[in-house]
């Protein structure tokens, strides 16, 4: 008897639950996702899956959703293979896929073809339930940026001026060879025409010609060494080479855009950028995207990706991005100094929001006294009683011109304004920098609105704003980059590094919302339960992970993941 024990009994039969959810814990966060999730619908995303007749049958992609999803809760980034992985081994993606366990090729088909045009559809439908049961106030939108390195070779790199320069320079070869080429026909009568600047259609047109003139057969070209070429095949080689490199020129061109100045070979969507590397703030530049996050009571309310360097140019962007969502313009969105420019301040008039957008000298005017009272800066400058602008030394500044402010696009304009004379000034060294009279430039309304941003954000109202934006904004892509250890895009091109932003926004958003329901709510809710009543001493227990019974997990699951009523009371 002994011996048939030890031959067909052991330790580990026998353990396994009838419901894999009796093995779950009830504040375990596969519950609570599957408990947010079971109130979306998802269908509605995974219509125009193709159907198939014939082969093995296909996993449930309502499943297969919340099993991407639940992966990147619970890991920031979650990769393919750890997907298929936890598919196996854990124990919440076993409740999740219902024992099932897709290839990592699976996942990835799925990601990539089912879920790259409706991801933000998901994304928008999952802060709607999260922030109608948090309250979210969206009013209040706190506004950060960050650089993320991309999957490209650094080293592989386009610049748009070197580009340009390079292509001038071979306008000026072209223009040299063509008139090399008129020189010898011109005993044909024949006469090319040069230009400043090319195009591939133009020097095509010119080698076509010049086939018929010279009669060209260019199976008859030589090649190696020992042979010598003829000047119509040099000139031939040499317009075709001239062409290509030309159309070489213009693809660069146009796939930087008007608003890039570089991109990666490997990845023409990433823009090279300056990138802290270590924690003494040392930066390099590498291939990158600008991310730009939208925080509104710890969660990622709007997202998006550009490729912008600055984030000046990223404000306009993520406003019409979060009136696209909600419908409305956050009526206080907070922001650092890199967001503070003229653009951004006239579009936040034009529309309602209020200026808590910090600008670019905003620490040395309410901080440094010495800058802010400064005799010579302009804005310090006297103003007669005729209205006459006049500098430390008594001298007047006169009228110039109107010009356009530089970089704004609204039309907006400055005034310059000229001093009658600045010989002999003792303050030269001081006040200016050149040995001209000193030119000022006076715009009234950009010192009116900075003056505004000063009084908002140094207002009690605006100090708790940035206080609540260091936390979470900042605090947010602290979680992301080294709590949840997200720091590189995986994918290429800009439609995927998209997708992928948005799944590990949804991953934050759903990790957020855990910890809240379980550090917050469920406490709450068994309080209300467990409380002494009617005059008897009773014992509250806070470790409710031992009060819990099979049968009561069964009760829970038949009501559709409801909390329910453990009357625990216990006589002292």
């Amino acid at each position: 008897m002994k011996t048939l024990h030890n031959t067909y009994c052991n330790s580990k039969q026998g353990y396994l639950p009838l419901f894999l959810s009796d093995c779950l814990d009830l504040l375990d966060p596969v519950l609570t996702f599957d408990r947010l999730m079971g109130g979306i619908d998802l269908n509605k995303y995974l219509t125009d899956i193709p159907e198939y007749t014939t082969g093995r049958r296909r996993y449930n992609p309502v499943n297969m959703l919340k099993t991407v999803l639940f992966g990147f809760m619970t890991s920031g980034y979650c990769s393919l293979r750890k997907l298929e992985d936890n598919c196996k081994v854990n124990i919440r993606f076993m409740y999740l896929m219902d024992y099932r366990t897709p290839s990592y090729r699976t996942f990835g088909y799925f990601i990539n073809e089912i879920l790259q045009d409706k991801i933000e559809n998901i994304f928008n439908d999952i802060n709607h339930a999260i922030f109608n049961e948090e309250h979210v106030d969206l009013q209040h939108l706190y506004i950060d940026g960050s650089k993320f390195e991309a999957n490209a070779n650094k080293y592989t790199w386009v610049w748009k001026k070197a580009t340009e320069k390079f292509r001038y320079k071979l306008y000026e070869k072209i223009t040299a060879e063509i008139e090399e080429i008129n020189a010898e026909i011109a005993w044909s009568g024949v006469q090319i025409t040069t230009n400043p600047e090319y195009v591939p259609d133009y020097l095509n047109e010119i080698v076509e010609q010049l086939v018929l003139l010279w009669e060209l057969d260019t199976s008859t070209f030589v090649y190696g060494s020992g042979k010598r070429k003829s000047k119509e095949q040099r000139h031939y080689e040499h317009l075709t080479t001239f062409c290509q490199k030309l159309q070489e020129y213009i693809q660069k061109i146009e796939i930087c855009g008007p608003n890039r100045n570089s991109y990666s070979k490997t990845d023409n969507s990433a823009t090279f950028m300056r990138i802290k590397t270590d924690y003494m703030g040392n930066d390099q530049l590498l291939p990158a995207y600008n991310v730009q996050i939208g925080v509104a009571d710890e969660y990622i309310a709007v997202v998006d990706v550009n490729h912008y360097r600055s984030d000046m140019d990223c404000f306009v962007p993520l406003m019409e991005h979060f009136k696209q969502t909600y419908g409305f313009y956050p009526k206080y969105p907070v922001a650092d100094a890199g967001y503070g420019s003229y653009n951004n301040y006239i579009f936040c008039e034009q529309n309602g929001i209020e200026k808590y957008m910090k600008f670019p000298m905003f620490k040395k005017e309410t901080k440094d006294r010495k800058y802010h009272e400064d005799p010579f800066r302009a804005v310090n400058f006297r103003i007669d009683e005729q209205g006459v602008m006049r500098c430390p030394n008594d001298k007047a500044f006169h009228f110039l011109c109107r010009k356009n402010v530089r970089g704004n696009q609204y039309g907006r304009k400055e005034e310059l304004y000229e001093c009658e004379d600045c010989s002999g000034c003792p303050y030269a060294k001081k006040c200016k920098k050149t040995d001209k009279n000193r030119t000022v430039r006076i715009n009234q309304e950009l010192t009116s609105m900075h003056q505004e941003v000063i009084e908002n954000l140094e207002s009690i109202h605006g100090a708790l704003l940035r206080m609540n934006r260091s936390i979470q904004a900042e605090g947010t892509f602290g979680i992301m980059k080294n709590d949840r250890w997200y720091k590189r895009i995986v994918r290429r091109g800009i439609h995927s590094v998209k997708l992928e932003v948005l799944l590990v926004a949804i991953g934050h958003n759903l990790y957020k919302y855990q910890k809240k329901r379980q550090e917050t709510e469920l406490p709450h809710r068994f309080k209300k339960e467990f409380l002494w009543g009617r005059g008897e001493c009773a014992f509250f227990a806070y470790d409710f992970s031992h009060l819990y019974t099979i049968i009561a997990k069964r009760e829970m699951r038949k009501n559709s993941i409801e909390f329910f009523h453990i009357p625990f009371f216990y006589k002292i």
